[in-house]
Formats: C-alpha cells, structure tokens, sequence
C-alpha cells in the first residue's frame, strides 16, 4: 500500500484495543487529551471525536458525562467503537455530516497530518463548536526531525505507529495552523508531548498499560492544541 492509505486501519482493525499493538501510543495520546476535557457542562453536552478510530477516547469520556459521538470514515474502525459506547458516525472530517453548533468538545487527534486539507478539518471544528466550546487536537508537524524520528526511526521502534502509517508530505505547518485557527474563530495554543522515558521501559517490561505524554517547550516532533471557540 502507499503511504497513508486508509485501507491500512481496516487491517489494523484487531489491534486498536490492544495496548501493546500497532496503535499503542494512540493510547497514550488519548490519555493525554483527556487531561485537558472539563466535565460535561450540562445533561446531554455532546463531545465529537473526528478520525475516532476503535474510539479509544470511550474509557476518558464516560466518566465526563458527554454524548460520545465518534465520526470516521473507516467502517470496521466504528464497529470497534460502537462496542465500547461510542454513537458511530460515517463521514469525513473535511465535511462532517453534523450540525452546526452541535458540540461542546471537539477532538481532533493524529488526523491533521493524515489529510491533504488540515485547515479545512480546523474549520470544521470550529463549525462543530458552540460558542466556548473546547477542542482538543494532536499532530505531526511539518519539520525534518518529525520525519526523522516518527517515520523512519518511529516506524521501527515498539510503541511507534505502524509502517506506512504516515506520509511526511502531509506533515502540518504550525503556523498556517494557528492562522487557520485564528480566522476561524478560534483560540489555540499549541504544547510540544513526549513521552515519559521511565514510563516507556516500564510499558515494554509489561508493568505499565499506558505510558505518560509530557509537555515540553518544543512542538517540532509532537504537538497538542487546546483552545476554545470564540
């Protein structure tokens, strides 16, 4: 297959819940995002997960409160999902078959660096987005070091993605990002992540289920942005 072909998740479809498996630090991503989640601000608040995969965001969002609408385009990922109480929607996240206004979180994790138009999934966030609503997004930034170290080192490293799983050339500029952002009515701010060297040697010895992402000053490797609709 080339790279960053879809057709890839629906023969990964078996390891989305394996915690040791292809998508293991999808894992650790979603433990991240959920850090930066409030609490559901009222009975029914609904929460939309673009690119939800085999919705491993379930287990964080439960707790909150939300509705957890997961939305992809990839059938066997939202049958996974649907089994661990997400409502599946089929669509894509450059057009999301959702309202306008209908959300109250929006995540948007590992996504933007899989789509040839990553402004056009902000924009839809913040379409999707009631006024002070929360997103939350994670990615690939566009920079040598980011090809370097998740694509031709990552790929070959236990916890990194699967091979083939990214393309570099999709990779995100980070300032048009913000740029994106801003005109669209958002407030982002972006934090570099990496994870926690003692908890990855822990995670391969078998003693640890998730390993912690820590935020650091540099985005140029991993980056996560929180921010709200204006």
């Amino acid at each position: 297959m080339r790279r960053n072909d879809p057709a890839q998740y629906d023969g990964l479809a078996d390891e989305w819940w394996q915690g040791a498996g292809g998508f293991a630090a999808l894992h650790w991503l979603a433990a991240s995002r959920a850090e930066h989640i409030p609490p559901a601000p009222r009975p029914g608040a609904v929460l939309v997960d673009l690119a939800c995969g085999g919705g491993l965001m379930a287990p964080h969002v439960a707790p909150l409160g939300y509705r957890h609408v997961g939305v992809d385009l990839g059938l066997a990922g939202l049958r996974v999902a649907r089994e661990h109480g997400v409502a599946p929607v089929r669509g894509s996240v450059l057009a999301v078959p959702l309202a306008d206004a209908c959300a109250d979180v929006v995540i948007a994790g590992e996504v933007l660096e899989h789509v040839a138009d990553d402004g056009q999934v902000i924009a839809e966030c913040a379409r999707l987005l009631r006024p002070g609503g929360t997103l939350v997004i994670d990615a690939l930034p566009a920079t040598w070091i980011a090809d370097l170290l998740m694509v031709r080192i990552g790929e070959h490293v236990p916890g990194g993605p699967p091979p083939g799983i990214h393309d570099p050339a999709l990779f995100v500029d980070r300032r048009r990002l913000l740029a994106t952002a801003d005109r669209v009515g958002l407030d982002l701010a972006l934090v570099g992540l990496r994870p926690s060297l003692r908890d990855w040697v822990a995670w391969r010895r078998g003693r640890r289920d998730v390993v912690r992402m820590k935020p650091v000053r540099s985005t140029a490797v991993v980056f996560a942005g929180y921010g709200t609709r204006r």
